[in-house]
């Protein structure tokens, strides 16, 4: 008389496929610590007549979007 295996192999077929298709669970990425004074590249629109009022005074226009906005937050 054979012996009946204890484990069903639909079962173990199952379990192996699961764990070869099923995705870890990843921690999100911590975000690196920013450097004193860096600064972040960023895609931003902004009306035209407000970029231009920036513009207008030449070079440096950036920094001075990024000032009106630092004392729009209180910063």
């Amino acid at each position: 008389m054979a012996r009946r295996s204890t484990t069903d192999s639909r079962t173990e077929a199952e379990k192996a496929f699961k764990a070869a298709t099923t995705k870890s669970v990843e921690q999100p990425a911590a975000k690196a610590p920013l450097l004193p004074g860096a600064k972040e590249t960023v895609s931003l629109r902004i009306d035209c007549d407000v970029l231009d009022f920036f513009q207008e005074d030449g070079p440096g226009w950036q920094d001075r979007i990024n000032a009106a906005l630092r004392k729009a937050s209180g910063k």
